[in-house]
């Protein structure tokens, strides 16, 4: 308990001393001071595309958080879940300790970003990010934006609509994701379990039938389910099969998940990430992209939130652009020619 109570401490502080802390920040342009105190001098950094792999402090520095902060000079960090947890690196490494956090950066926006034009008014930017500690500093990151949901802040659609809400994804309905102080062994083992339970199901897929996993026997009968800019966020399971699963798993049917560089759980929260995450290929149209029958990877962050033995909530991140890049579709190049046509196949 101590040394996960010691990685959150670290992380905490990592983030309010980050530009985004208005609070004690109000004015703070550079990250420089906080990666040099919280982070390895040799940090991996693994992002979001564009941008990509990045290592050590400068890099980080110059790559992400400088082009970040010149965009948006008054950023300002909205957290919604924060909690820690030990992984034992059994999929594919990342064994120790790691802390996760979801939320949103907010700030306006004066001037562009990654080719995204500015708008002169706030922009929310849905983020998810996972850190391992080790010896007293922060070695390995992974950070999940969603970038489409800026793209259409910016009034450029480069993806046909959300079939789910488009909304500001909300916190948990229990306002208790911060967890600052140490969670009972005992829920956090029941989280776990209920996940593993979950993940079970959706490897029983027959590739046919999506009763198949038998999900209801794992979701809240009002579940939540809140899906990056392209899907949507969806409520009880058959909105969750309705706007994500039938038209995943009809792109995507012999999808194999579950590959995850950390997956942890602390109270009633769980939390996964993999680099990828997800290995597959793309037989059918998603997302207006026709299928191309070529092997696919997914970066993708999970957040969950367990009610009693069932999972009530779940916060999906999915590396939208780096996906559809390698299905053929540049959402950067796209969005260069301002409002695109929908791409072949869309529904409109």
């Amino acid at each position: 308990m101590k040394h996960l109570q010691s990685a959150k401490s670290i992380v905490w502080a990592a983030l309010q001393a980050l530009p985004g802390n208005t609070a004690s920040h109000p004015t703070a342009q550079d990250a420089l001071p906080a990666l040099r105190q919280y982070f390895a001098p040799d940090c991996e950094c693994h992002v979001f595309h564009p941008i990509n792999e990045l290592r050590g402090i400068a890099e980080i520095n110059a790559k992400f958080w400088q082009p970040l902060l010149q965009a948006m000079p008054n950023l300002e960090r909205r957290t919604q879940l924060f909690f820690a947890g030990d992984f034992d690196g059994r999929f594919c490494g990342g064994e120790g300790t790691w802390v996760t956090a979801h939320g949103y950066l907010m700030g306006t926006m004066v001037k562009d970003w990654l080719g995204i034009p500015a708008t002169g008014d706030t922009v929310w930017v849905r983020i998810g990010e996972f850190y391992r500690v080790e010896d007293g500093k922060i070695v390995d990151a992974r950070i999940l934006l969603d970038l489409v949901d800026v793209m259409r802040q910016a009034g450029i659609e480069v993806l046909p609509r959300s079939t789910g809400a488009r909304l500001i994804v909300p916190g948990p309905q229990m306002q208790d994701g911060l967890l600052q102080t140490p969670q009972e062994a005992q829920a956090t083992q029941a989280s776990m379990d209920s996940l593993d339970r979950m993940i079970g199901g959706l490897r029983s897929f027959n590739q046919k039938d999506l009763k198949s996993m038998g999900m209801h026997a794992f979701w809240h009968p009002e579940m939540m389910w809140y899906g990056p800019c392209g899907i949507g966020t969806s409520r009880q399971v058959e909105g969750f099969q309705k706007h994500h699963q039938k038209p995943f798993l009809h792109a995507f049917p012999d999808r194999v998940g579950g590959n995850h560089i950390s997956r942890i759980s602390e109270g009633h929260y769980i939390a996964s990430t993999g680099w990828p995450s997800v290995r597959a290929t793309h037989l059918g149209d998603y997302l207006g992209a026709p299928a191309t029958n070529k092997p696919i990877t997914m970066r993708v962050a999970d957040w969950w939130r367990r009610e009693g033995d069932l999972l009530r909530e779940n916060w999906v991140m999915i590396d939208l652009p780096e996906l559809l890049l390698q299905m053929g579709v540049d959402v950067f190049a796209r969005m260069s020619i301002g409002n695109p046509p929908l791409l072949q196949g869309a529904q409109k």
